[in-house]
């Protein structure tokens, strides 16, 4: 599953000897570096959770190194050389030390429970791992259980475990209070009724025991869509088409294919929008245009900021 020459993958998280944790967004280097985000930082012995503009702040002012101007996407993110990396937690192996011990907390304990519920559904635990607050173990009682899944099978065969295991109430559906907490984290640009029902129907989210907890897939190395174009953004753009292939709907980053000849291709970095639409159906689309230098090709980019102000995939109900 990890390579050997570069073994970082999206949802790991990499720690540097100045107490900041960075969470990896790529997978594959970057200049020799990895493509990252900075999420945690040393606050009195504690890890304290930083935003991304408090990120680029600290980074700016302390540590520039780590601040990265990616040419090929025309974008600026975090990046780490492999060198400058003193602990990387890896969420597969730190998922198999949680379930190998007793449970430290009500958090873990509904982890290994959750974990049951699953593998009696036909989930492979190998194929599962563990990342978000809990892969550094900062979990607090309200914390949400964040599980990665390495494989597109092994996602959608978790994604019909969660969907069985709620219809036979063994799990929940995210009830309004966990939904519109879920709304306030993410924020972006629906309104909470329209996100509601976009996310009631992707079931890579459900609750045990009132603990919400989301399931996000990390590709195999064969599953890569291995992207070397050079982009330019050209401006922020709202189209409507027609999804043709959501095969990729669910990966890092979703990948939509579409009926507009102009911008075949709709790609979506911010985890809002996975998962958002299927096949057949009619999205309105709102994110930075983005031209291949080399052969004119366009696609529409939502998450070209982390946060996407501005931007959305949302499904056409009222045709």
């Amino acid at each position: 599953m990890r390579q050997a020459d570069f073994p970082y993958l999206p949802k790991d998280f990499i720690q540097t000897a100045e107490g900041l944790i960075f969470a990896v967004v790529s997978y594959h280097p970057h200049q020799q570096k990895i493509g990252c985000f900075l999420r945690y930082i040393e606050n009195e012995g504690q890890w304290q959770k930083i935003d991304t503009e408090q990120a680029n702040r600290l980074l700016a002012r302390h540590y520039p190194k780590y601040l990265f101007k990616s040419l090929q996407f025309d974008a600026e993110f975090h990046a780490v050389k492999p060198e400058d990396v003193e602990v990387h937690h890896q969420p597969e192996q730190h998922l198999t030390s949680v379930l190998a011990r007793s449970p430290n907390d009500e958090i873990e304990e509904k982890c290994h429970r959750l974990i049951a519920i699953l593998t009696k559904y036909g989930v492979n635990t190998a194929s599962l791992g563990l990342t978000g607050s809990m892969l550094i173990g900062q979990q607090k009682k309200g914390s949400d259980i964040d599980l990665v899944v390495y494989g597109r099978e092994a996602f959608r065969q978790t994604r019909e475990a969660v969907k069985q295991a709620v219809a036979e109430q063994q799990l929940t559906a995210l009830d309004l209070s966990l939904m519109k907490d879920n709304f306030q984290r993410r924020g972006g640009e629906l309104n909470f009724e329209e996100f509601a029902w976009h996310e009631a129907r992707k079931y890579n989210k459900a609750a045990i025991d009132g603990t919400k907890f989301d399931i996000g897939m990390v590709s195999l190395p064969e599953e890569l869509v291995v992207d070397h174009h050079h982009y330019i953004k050209q401006g922020i753009s709202t189209l409507k088409a027609v999804v043709i292939d959501d095969q990729q709907a669910f990966d890092f980053p979703a990948r939509y294919l579409i009926d507009n000849e102009m911008t075949p291709e709709v790609i979506s970095f911010t985890h809002t929008y996975v998962g958002q639409a299927q096949a057949g159906e009619t999205i309105e689309v709102a994110g930075a245009v983005e031209c291949d230098s080399a052969s004119g090709q366009r696609r529409l980019v939502v998450g070209s900021t982390r946060e996407a102000i501005g931007e959305y995939i949302k499904v056409c109900r009222d045709l």
